[in-house]
């Protein structure tokens, strides 16, 4: 098999090695062509959904604690806390 990613390999070598080219595909990120006949194809990895990025943006806001550590270890959380029974 060929080791170069840029170039083009054939259906055959595909089928023979084709969880060493989809590892490899994974690993680097690098597409790899692939010969069929006179066409070629492209096996690529999925782009990585916007989605996935933007999950911090939907949880909800807290209020953020302005004080010392020692403050915050002397802090009473009896009116705080609510557990959920």
């Amino acid at each position: 098999m060929r080791t170069r990613t840029s170039e083009p390999i054939t259906a055959t070598e595909l089928r023979a090695q084709i969880y060493r080219v989809l590892d490899r595909v994974l690993a680097t990120g690098k597409p790899q062509r692939v010969r069929r006949g006179d066409r070629t194809l492209v096996i690529s990895p999925e782009a990585e959904s916007p989605r996935k990025r933007l999950d911090l943006d939907r949880l909800p806001r807290r209020q953020a604690i302005n004080c010392t550590p020692d403050e915050l270890v002397e802090q009473g959380w009896e009116d705080a806390w609510k557990p959920d029974l």
